[in-house]
């Protein structure tokens, strides 16, 4: 049991890592694969999926840390 808590933590680590640099800081999704941004609005589209998904991977990442740890 702890070593598949063990693997799922270090599967959700690594797609955590992708999902951070992925994400570009005020510039939107559509300037890190080369387009232009001249100003930073709202989450829309690709960004917002990515920005959830970067929040629940982080949320399993956490509950799987507290279990290896307890276990």
């Amino acid at each position: 049991m702890i070593e598949v808590i063990k693997i799922l933590q270090l599967v959700s680590a690594l797609f955590l890592a992708l999902l951070i640099l992925v994400q570009s800081r005020g510039n939107g999704l559509s300037a890190t694969f080369g387009g232009s941004g001249g100003f930073y609005a709202t989450k829309r589209g690709a960004e917002k999926v990515i920005a959830t998904m970067t929040v629940i991977t982080l949320i399993a990442f956490l509950v799987l840390s507290f279990f290896a740890s307890v276990l």
